[in-house]
């Protein structure tokens, strides 16, 4: 179908090259924002979106089963095209040949964010087969030492990384989703940075942006422009805090061992909860598909072992005071002496 308007996003993520199309300027707009970091000419489009504000063209599709169900959409498989139908309001199709998508719609929330989520889970499935896996994860570095808060969906990575930037020699790598290589680095993947509202503490309101998402209400996020300065590419590990959230005043880290760190890798990275992974099912449904997961989780395995090797791991006791939280954990990473326990009061 031919676009319309030419308004365009070109992307480069570690070597993948996106390319965006759309017909509608505060959709690109959003997404330029989200992926600010990673926009490039330099590319070469692996994966191609079209974004069409225009009513889901249902009658001109084929009168296919349904294949998947989840509460947010219904996957239709029809050779090498997979139909997703978002309950009348939207429609997204995807030929795998081609690997290309066009999504139609005249909610422009709705197109911004099935785009957004679409992106998000082939970007994590391309870097999957690079031997470059998503940790769920606050990930930062102090002083060019590098840690990542392993804390469950809710828990406060954003909340915790915003007040971290705060102090001048905290860098970030991503509030949600860094990423670890086959030698146990760290590299960035700085998207959106999101908080509730209500949440945004001294953040003055021109440094924020508002969405509307489908299942979840509305979002703040900061925008680029305020951490932009701040991202670092990549850092060698140097810890893992499992982080645990308390009714307490103080924050508190004590040593706990590289097995136990191991363990809160498994849900966070190998197995990937937490980490939007919605699309690779809509997509994927033979046997082979589940072969290479598998063997996916395998690497992410070996990944997560060697980063356990390097870095070293504790345990985060998060106190009810956000600012002491920070302080005490960039105080921890600065001293010389990591082996003790720090205790804020």
């Amino acid at each position: 179908m031919e676009i319309l308007q030419q308004l365009v996003l070109k992307l480069n993520v570690f070597g993948i090259g996106v390319e965006v199309h759309s017909e509608d300027e505060t959709a690109l707009a959003n997404l330029r924002a989200d992926f600010a970091h990673f926009e490039s000419e330099a590319i070469t489009p692996g994966l191609k979106v079209s974004l069409l504000f225009q009513p889901p063209p249902y009658d001109s599709v084929p009168p296919t089963e349904a294949s998947v169900y989840t509460p947010r959409n219904i996957s239709f498989h029809n050779g090498k095209v997979t139909y997703i139908d978002y309950s009348g309001r939207a429609l997204a199709i995807f030929d795998d040949t081609l690997k290309s998508i066009r999504i139609f719609s005249t909610d422009r929330d709705l197109l911004y964010e099935a785009a957004y989520l679409f992106l998000l889970s082939q970007l994590g499935e391309s870097l999957d087969q690079r031997g470059m896996h998503r940790v769920h994860a606050l990930g930062f570095s102090v002083k060019g030492k590098a840690a990542l808060v392993l804390l469950p969906m809710g828990g406060g990575k954003s909340t915790l990384g915003t007040h971290l930037l705060q102090h001048p020699s905290v860098k970030i790598l991503s509030d949600d989703s860094p990423l670890v290589d086959r030698e146990g680095r760290l590299w960035c993947f700085p998207l959106r940075i999101g908080l509730l509202p209500g949440s945004e503490g001294d953040i003055q309101p021109e440094d924020l942006r508002c969405i509307q998402r489908m299942e979840f209400g509305p979002k703040l996020l900061l925008r680029h422009e305020y951490f932009e300065h701040r991202i670092v590419e990549s850092a060698p590990a140097s810890f893992i805090f499992i982080g645990r959230r308390s009714l307490g005043e103080h924050c508190r880290i004590v040593p706990v061992s590289r097995f136990a760190a191991l363990r809160q890798l498994v849900p966070n990275c190998i197995v990937g909860m937490g980490l939007f992974q919605g699309m690779e099912f809509m997509f994927n449904r033979s046997a082979g598909a589940v072969a290479a997961k598998l063997s996916m989780a395998f690497s992410r395995s070996r990944n997560c072992w060697v980063l356990c090797g390097k870095a070293s791991a504790q345990k985060l006791i998060l106190g009810r005071n956000h600012k002491v939280n920070a302080e005490t954990l960039i105080a921890f990473m600065e001293r010389d002496d990591n082996a003790s326990d720090a205790v804020s009061g």
